[in-house]
């Protein structure tokens, strides 16, 4: 076995497991990602108009964007080299990583996409080993 690699995914962190035949290597990626509105100010009542005090929804879209493509950035370079790549978590995140890794021509390295819900780190390691040591 050269390289194998196990992603659990969300917007907020991935957890990499890399299988090669040397053992065993588990990463943690976390997301800067921030998906509720911020107030400006430490209470509505600080300004007379609120909907200043909120960003507007494409500039903030802009910068959930921005800060996706950084994550999705980090997670590609940590898993370049594996051979074999499978992807579970239980959002979105999956099926926008999978656009990513076709976008860089990776995508053919995917063994597998699985929805799963929240999972420890411990848990997501023995699933990797089990997919792949089959």
């Amino acid at each position: 076995m050269k390289k194998a690699v196990g992603l659990w995914i969300d917007h907020r962190k991935a957890i990499v497991v890399a299988v090669t035949d040397e053992g065993e290597e588990t990463r943690l990626i976390i997301s800067k990602t921030e998906k509720q509105l911020r107030r400006s100010g430490d209470s509505p009542l600080k300004g007379s108009y609120e909907t200043q005090q909120v960003p507007a929804s494409d500039s903030q879209q802009k910068a959930l964007t921005g800060h996706l493509n950084i994550y999705y950035d980090a997670i590609i370079a940590c898993i370049r080299d594996a051979e074999s790549i499978l992807i579970f978590g239980p959002g979105e995140a999956k099926g926008e990583l999978k656009k990513r890794l076709e976008r860089d021509k990776l995508d053919g390295r995917i063994v597998g996409i699985e929805t799963v819900d929240k999972m420890t780190d411990h848990q997501i390691a023995i699933k990797v080993r089990q997919y792949f040591l089959k």
